[in-house]
């Protein structure tokens, strides 16, 4: 099997990749920024925006799920020129987005003080423990705001994509970032004759900017009806078709839960870290927050595979998909090992861009340097789980990314904080260390091609 393609086909790639990699790589850089000025504020204000924005990300997380089961579907729909079948889909998605995000303001309003406290350590030297809770609090209340937005711009935008549509999403997703750039500078620190709101101010920058995103998003799809022929009437009725739904969810409950249950392990492991001190909390967003800018290419790689594989296997030109697999997927590893010895170089200078102490940015380098070493491995895994999802392969997705990450990845977090006084940076570096077996059950999987499944063969839309 060629594992490089032709000139044409790197260019059909970057076409599709390239727009939302431009969206991430504006999103993050932009993140980077609100980063370090709440940095600027201190330590704790930092640490308390840190901790919500990981349960932000267990619900976003959750969102992606959702939207993924139907996704695949509307990806094979599309493949096959059946808009209807797509419609049906993107309706799945809405009424699930908005049972979830219900739920989730329910748990974040009533339980969120108890969450917050799972993050913040007696055992920590420096700094307020009390400080931080009260930031992150108040920064979660405003949070909540963002929700539904974040989960309709998603159904439209996700749906968009599965028609290879990523300009608009991009667009949007580039002027949202600008205005909570824009804001998070007048309300955090009191320009034009605004009063300094601190982290008030930056939560409120975002739910300004994610209402913005979403109604460009939206307002765009509905006027250019034309050549989204999937919304025509998609709100005249939220009847599906029973054949459709069962399969739906047979195939994307283990997506559902699979994301939320990554996203909630992968909290779980910040707050193994977190027994460290707040020191680590302050060092580890630093780092994450840096490490994501950079990770946009394997991410991004990952969702082109979803793109461009779904509709090859929908239109049932199996060899082909497994052709451009194995190249999407080569590709993502060269280019992350480029990146990763960029993400190398720059991690001694990006923490000096924070006002916390000289053991924070100490901590910050030590771990993006483990990240950057990590990263070729993790654009694998990733291209893997998103190439196995392809093809509706969610319950092996399900077992390969969450499964692992509750069997393996986080007893050990566990064990190593709590019962050894290893330090935080070997304690991380054995933590990543499973991430090598991913690699060789998702090399095994892909290879056998049990992902190379047509999903959508007698599943058609019998419904308006």
């Amino acid at each position: 099997m060629k594992l490089f393609g032709t000139r044409n086909f790197y260019k059909h790639v970057l076409a599709v990749a390239m727009p939302i990699m431009i969206q991430n790589a504006i999103t993050n850089s932009v993140s980077l920024l609100d980063n370090i000025m709440v940095g600027q504020l201190g330590k704790e204000q930092m640490a308390g925006v840190a901790i919500v924005n990981q349960l932000i990300f267990v619900f976003n997380l959750t969102i992606f799920g959702a939207i993924s089961g139907a996704g695949i579907f509307g990806a094979q729909f599309y493949g096959k020129g059946d808009y209807k079948g797509m419609r049906d889909t993107f309706r799945f998605k809405i009424l699930t987005c908005f049972a979830i995000t219900i739920l989730g303001a329910l748990i974040f309003y009533f339980k969120g003080d108890q969450l917050i406290r799972l993050f913040l350590n007696d055992s920590s030297v420096n700094g307020s423990i009390e400080a931080t809770f009260s930031f992150a609090k108040d920064y979660l209340i405003i949070m909540l705001f963002t929700l539904l937005p974040f989960a309709l711009s998603q159904s439209y935008a996700s749906t968009l994509r599965e028609m290879s549509r990523t300009v608009v999403p991009m667009t949007a997703g580039i002027v949202a970032v600008f205005t909570n750039l824009v804001l998070n500078y007048i309300l955090i620190f009191g320009k034009f004759g605004f009063p300094a709101l601190g982290v008030t101010g930056a939560a409120i920058a975002t739910v300004l900017s994610k209402i913005l995103e979403c109604g460009i998003i939206v307002l765009w799809t509905h006027i250019k009806q034309e050549i989204h022929p999937f919304i025509k009437q998609a709100y005249r009725s939220f009847r599906l078709p029973a054949k459709l739904s069962k399969q739906i969810i047979i195939n994307g409950a283990p997506l559902l839960v699979n994301e939320a249950l990554w996203a909630g392990g992968m909290s779980i492991m910040v707050q193994c870290y977190s027994t460290r001190g707040l020191d680590v909390v302050a060092g580890y967003n630093i780092s994450s927050t840096v490490a994501n800018l950079f990770n946009i290419v394997f991410i991004t790689m990952g969702t082109a595979i979803s793109i461009l594989i779904g509709p090859m296997l929908g239109a049932g030109d199996m060899k082909r998909a497994k052709e451009a697999d194995a190249q999407m997927i080569t590709f993502s590893v060269l280019l992350s090992i480029g990146v990763g010895i960029c993400l190398a170089a720059a991690s001694p200078f990006i923490p000096m861009l924070y006002k916390v102490e000289p053991e924070t940015r100490h901590l910050a380098t030590a771990f993006i340097l483990v990240a950057s070493c990590c990263m070729p491995l993790f654009a694998f895994t990733h291209a893997a789980y998103f190439t196995l999802r392809s093809g509706g392969r969610t319950i092996i997705t399900f077992l390969f990314d969450s499964v692992f990450v509750w069997t393996v990845c986080i007893p050990l977090a566990f064990s190593l904080s709590r019962f050894t006084a290893l330090a935080i940076i070997p304690l991380y570096i054995i933590c990543q260390l499973p991430e090598l077996i991913k690699c060789i059950v998702g090399f095994s999987l892909i290879k056998k091609g049990v992902w190379l499944n047509n999903i959508v063969d007698g599943v058609g839309s019998d419904a308006a």
